[in-house]
């Protein structure tokens, strides 16, 4: 997607990096935002999913994309994690009021973010982009929960001590940057592992000469 900073007033773009900027220092509960510093217009994010739903327990990538007449229209919202929910189609867009008709220039990307967080407690399946999601929601909770929190286990993982340069909680790889250099199979691990073999290999002829002795 082509960058819409060249389309925005710098007076926008003062406004957006300075948002964004509080949000990365200080972010909502269970929010994690971390800039495009290429493109200040791609607002990258993680969410928590909040307690007491299908989607605890995961951490979900999404993005807000800023278009060029942003604040007078609102951004376009997407999940980039795979998600069971009413709200969310397909490709991951984002159908909540406050991203529509509810938008206002000066509510700005924290209650944007705040929203989208709620809207995980509080599913609206009245404007459903996954038809399915919210017929279940309406007719048969337990089955829908169900398929979320798969969903949620599959897509979602939560971040653990092993690092794996492609889990979805690392912020480095997921978000487009370094990966975190936590590789097992790099060149120091390598020589780590030679040292070993080297090592079980001398102990196992001391023990041979030993036995040999006794004989």
């Amino acid at each position: 997607m082509n960058s819409n900073v060249e389309n925005l007033p710098p007076h926008v773009i003062r406004l957006v990096y300075k948002e964004v900027s509080t949000l990365t220092s200080d972010p909502p509960e269970g929010i994690k935002v971390f800039p495009n510093e290429e493109d200040i217009t791609d607002v990258q994010v993680t969410i928590e999913g909040p307690e007491g739903t299908p989607y605890a327990g995961g951490v979900f990538r999404m993005k807000l994309i800023l278009g060029k007449d942003f604040p007078a229209a609102p951004p376009k919202g997407y999940f980039l994690t795979k998600i069971f929910h009413p709200n969310v189609g397909a490709n991951g867009e984002i159908c909540v009021n406050v991203l529509k008709k509810d938008w206002k220039a000066e509510l700005g990307i924290r209650h944007v973010l705040l929203t989208i967080k709620c809207l995980l407690i509080h599913p609206n399946p009245e404007s459903a982009l996954n038809e399915e999601a919210g017929r279940l929601l309406l007719e048969n909770y337990d089955e829908y929960a169900a398929r979320a929190r798969l969903l949620t286990e599959i897509h979602a993982q939560v971040c653990s001590a092993r690092r794996d340069p492609a889990d979805p909680c690392s912020s480095a790889s997921a978000l487009g940057g370094a990966p975190t250099p936590t590789s097992v199979d790099g060149p120091m691990a390598k020589k780590h592992a030679g040292d070993r073999d080297k090592k079980l290999v001398a102990k196992k002829k001391t023990e041979k000469k030993r036995a040999l002795r006794r004989l």
